[in-house]
């Protein structure tokens, strides 16, 4: 998912989708260790998604504070 489109969802609506890919990766990390999965790439692009979703919930965080 783009950054651009992430900065649209809500608080909540972005702390279900981290959930959401958080069990996305667990499950393509267990599988892949299992037997190799046909797009590893799919893992990095995960991982990368939670990260900014991390950073969006960061920064809304520091709005409030402020």
């Amino acid at each position: 998912m783009k950054h651009s489109e992430l900065r649209t969802l809500t608080e909540e609506e972005l702390r279900q989708r981290l959930l959401s890919e958080k069990e996305i990766l667990q499950k393509m990390q267990f599988a892949h260790v299992i037997s190799p999965i046909e797009n590893p790439m799919k893992i990095k692009e995960t991982k990368k998604t939670i990260a900014r979703i991390l950073t969006i919930l960061n920064e809304m965080k520091t709005v409030e504070d402020k």
